[in-house]
């Protein structure tokens, strides 16, 4: 099981680093990304990192071997490139990368991202992908209480081709937007300890749901 915590602490003072360039199939696009903030500066690769360390233990618990794609929140990177390139190195069952969305402030509510098909590189995971991802969604729904975004997406789901670690990934994959940061619900909800902590539960079931059902 992989865990993809968005972005990293550190990307916003190495812009050199981050801007660089890189392959991700359907286009180019930099390494990484300072990610979103809320309006009272609560920032998402903060975020990420919280959810992804309660979300561990939960995982291992269950019987899980959890690979991490950054090590802390201090650094900068790695690039989405080497992102994926963890998932698939790892042969992971299923690789779950962990955002903050940021939308108009009037739309709130959380949706789940697929891969979108980029035939003759990720065909064969698009269906394993969307089990996960709906098994996701629907743990994340019951689990948080949240609804699905009313500002991107239809019914908590969204298909993008150009994001690369979806385009990259040779495992089952999806994104999860945890919510919008620029609506100030969304954004009080996310900036909460124990509301974070209900997110990883959730994502936690929701995982689970999709591995015991393979």
């Amino acid at each position: 099981m992989v865990l993809d915590p968005g972005h990293n602490g550190g990307n916003a003072s190495h812009p050199f680093d981050i801007n660089r360039q890189v392959d991700i199939i359907t286009k180019s696009k930099a390494c990484n990304a300072v990610g979103f903030e809320t309006e009272d500066g609560y920032q998402e690769n903060a975020l990420a990192w919280s959810v992804a360390q309660d979300l561990k233990p939960l995982l291992e618990e269950l019987g899980a071997k959890v690979v991490l794609t950054r090590p802390d929140d201090e650094g900068f990177g790695p690039c989405v490139t080497e992102r994926a390139a963890i998932g698939n190195e790892a042969r992971a069952d299923a690789v779950v990368s962990i955002h903050g969305d940021s939308g108009r402030p009037g739309g709130h509510g959380f949706h789940v991202v697929l891969p979108g098909l980029v035939p003759g590189h990720n065909d064969g995971i698009i269906e394993p992908s969307r089990r996960l991802g709906l098994a996701i969604r629907d743990a994340y729904r019951k689990g948080t209480g949240m609804p699905y975004a009313n500002y991107r997406g239809k019914d908590g789901l969204r298909s993008r081709t150009d994001l690369g670690g979806l385009n990259l990934s040779k495992r089952p994959v999806v994104f999860i937007q945890c919510g919008n940061m620029r609506n100030a619900g969304d954004a009080a909800k996310l900036s909460s300890a124990a509301f974070r902590k209900r997110i990883a539960g959730a994502l936690a079931d929701g995982i689970k749901n999709y591995l015991g059902g393979e």
